[in-house]
């Protein structure tokens, strides 16, 4: 039985050469004029492209239009990654694809992750609030978890919003929230502000720019 017009089978084929080109969703809709909506439909199996944008999506990911229809990945060519966070806030899906701008495939940094890289994602840094150490647009390598110890540098949300990187230090009272920037005061919560603002840790920071800096 022929696998054209399969559309799971090009959905699972597309979101492949997608990861392993480090593509998200709105980077084939802009760089192919292509409707965002139509890119998630691929995406998600609901529709099969025309044999014409087949051919648009080949020749933009360098393959032939049968790497995109034929069921030719197994399990040995799945590629593991490590989603990049552009956004993380509360009261929804974070780890969205809506969310995901770009992943990590480096295989010197996925082996280190591989055997339980469903727990992990990655954030884009942002501001100067934890220079030297971390600068704008350096990545840092989260595993997802709800508390840390002391003196670990931690994903914390505030009040739903984006996500910060910061040192916790745990008090009697509640948690301080620690910049390396001097320039930056030290931000001090009650556990009961813990409860009511909220303050949520969602990760701890494993590695960043500099490999083992946070071991």
């Amino acid at each position: 039985m022929s696998d054209l017009g399969n559309k799971e089978i090009f959905a699972n084929n597309l979101q492949y050469y997608m990861k392993i080109n480090n593509k998200d969703r709105k980077d084939v809709a802009r760089d192919l004029d292509l409707p965002y909506t139509t890119v998630t439909s691929w995406c998600k199996g609901e529709f099969y492209p025309r044999i014409d944008k087949i051919q648009l999506l080949a020749n933009y990911f360098g393959i032939q239009k049968s790497d995109l229809v034929e069921n030719n990945i197994n399990s040995d060519s799945v590629v593991k990654t490590i989603p990049i966070l552009g956004i993380v806030k509360a009261g929804y899906n974070w780890l969205a694809e809506e969310n995901i701008i770009g992943y990590i495939t480096d295989k010197d940094t996925i082996k280190d992750y591989e055997k339980s890289i469903d727990e992990y994602y990655s954030l884009k840094v942002t501001g100067d609030s934890m220079l030297p150490l971390l600068s704008e647009g350096d990545l840092v390598i989260v595993h997802k978890q709800e508390d840390v110890e002391s003196g670990q540098t931690a994903i914390v949300l505030i009040n739903g919003d984006e996500a910060t990187v910061k040192k916790v230090v745990k008090t009697t009272n509640g948690i301080e929230l620690h910049s390396m920037n001097p320039y930056y005061p030290v931000k001090k919560f009650t556990f009961e502000d813990m409860k009511t603002i909220p303050v949520k840790i969602i990760g701890r920071v494993k590695e960043a720019k500099i490999k083992g800096v946070f071991d």
